[in-house]
């Protein structure tokens, strides 16, 4: 979306958007934890470029499936792939696939209501007790902070109503978060941390298991995660006592690598590293949190090793009018204000090819990649339905007394998009 601001408020080009969902918001509305309404508010900058007159949205229409790279291209001057990093990268360790192990990536798609959510994603994490979180990175403290908080200060949020409902039955008391390295190293950002430090009757401790771990936090360089860390309750955590039945707790265990996912068919417990022994931390769920990965778009090249599409400032290789942008670009990181700078690198590489006569000259017109669409894709969502599809959320919201109730699945999103609905246009 920040590539088509560019282009929409700096040039006079027309632009198409295609996505494979049938709605739009890509990690905006299934990304953001539900409890950080302030950041999902960039999504109302975005929405009014959904119907500017030199906009047509073609939502439910993928890629490699309802039409070839080819033949987008055919109809347009240049193409931007913004199509992220979906996959879960794998933490190689023993175990790992044993049922109870579940990648962050689907949790956060269940919770955010992703059409392509496993509706049982949450279910082993929440009959757990205690749940073993492997990451330090932000989305590692979403998952943790989602997993313990109080159901009902989550109820007026955008939160799936199926994880909602899971979350009020579910059994969690305590998460423990493994960072491999030290705090000085820590990935998540100084307010998501404070953020754990202020949730309601939980408890965010420290496992002084190593006395670097002090000293690290004692010694640090003024910092805001350093204030915020100075001032978390340290103690040495007795993984042979089972969670209390009191306050909930996070436990924050630093320079501790996951060495194998214990138990025969189920996780059990995580084997550990830990200043002179390996230690095992009993568990009934382990949360893998270290990132997400690109996945080779259809008829592009693709580095396995980087998990992106190989480019030179955004302009993909060998392929003249073709450009990448955000995570299947850079990979997987930097948030919203990173995607800015990347979008404005990408556009002014394909504008100064534009200028240069670089660009292929399409051979179809816009009309006729219209006509190719509605022959392609069984059923595609414009500009009208996608706000056909914010009115009927919106109101679900207001009937129930939350900010919008999300539809979980393809078919209810198609369905609603016809209400009220106007042939394919924009």
């Amino acid at each position: 979306m920040y590539a088509a601001e560019d282009l929409l408020l700096h040039t006079n080009a027309e632009v198409t958007l295609i996505d494979r969902l049938p709605v739009a918001g890509g990690l905006v509305r299934h990304g953001v934890a539900p409890d950080h309404p302030s950041t999902k508010k960039i999504g109302e900058s975005f929405a009014r470029f959904h119907d500017h007159p030199r906009t047509r949205m073609r939502l439910g229409v993928e890629i490699g499936e309802d039409l070839s790279v080819e033949e987008v291209a055919a109809h347009h001057d240049a193409v931007v792939y913004a199509v992220g990093a979906s996959d879960a990268r794998s933490i190689g360790i023993p175990g790992e696939q044993l049922a109870g192990s579940v990648a962050a990536t689907s949790l956060v798609s269940w919770y955010n209501a992703h059409p392509d959510a496993d509706p049982d994603a949450g279910a082993a994490v929440l009959a757990a007790e205690r749940v073993v979180v492997v990451g330090n990175g932000n989305v590692a403290l979403d998952v943790a902070r989602l997993l313990v908080a109080d159901p009902d200060a989550l109820a007026a949020t955008d939160i799936a109503g199926p994880a909602l409902e899971a979350l009020r039955n579910g059994r969690v008391r305590e998460v423990v978060l493994l960072g491999r390295r030290g705090p000085e190293h820590a990935a998540y950002t100084a307010s998501e941390l404070l953020a754990l430090r202020h949730l309601p009757n939980v408890d965010l401790v420290v496992d002084d298991h190593d006395a670097r771990i002090g000293a690290t936090i004692d010694g640090a360089a003024p910092s805001e995660r350093a204030a915020v860390l100075a001032e978390v309750a340290r103690e040495r955590v007795d993984w042979s006592r089972a969670p209390g039945e009191g306050r909930r707790r996070i436990v924050l265990r630093f320079h501790s690598a996951p060495v194998a996912a214990l138990g025969e068919d189920a996780v059990r417990a995580v084997r550990t590293t830990g200043p002179g022994a390996e230690v095992d931390v009993p568990a009934r769920a382990l949360v893998r949190a270290v990132g997400y990965r690109g996945t080779p778009p259809a008829g592009l090249p693709f580095d396995e090793d980087s998990g992106t599409v190989p480019h030179e400032a955004g302009r993909v290789a060998d392929r003249p009018g073709t450009y990448v942008v955000g995570w299947i670009k850079r990979g997987p990181s930097g948030g919203i204000g990173a995607n800015r700078v990347c979008a404005a690198e990408t556009i002014g590489t394909l504008l100064a090819d534009a200028v240069a006569g670089r660009l292929p000259e399409p051979r179809g017109s816009a009309r006729a990649f219209a006509r190719l669409v509605r022959r392609r894709a069984r059923r595609t969502v414009n500009a009208r339905g996608l706000a056909a599809i914010h009115r009927v959320e919106l109101a679900a919201g207001a009937r129930e007394g939350r900010s919008r109730v999300k539809l979980t699945t393809a078919e209810a999103l198609f369905a609603a998009s016809r209400r009220g609905r106007l042939p394919l246009g924009r």
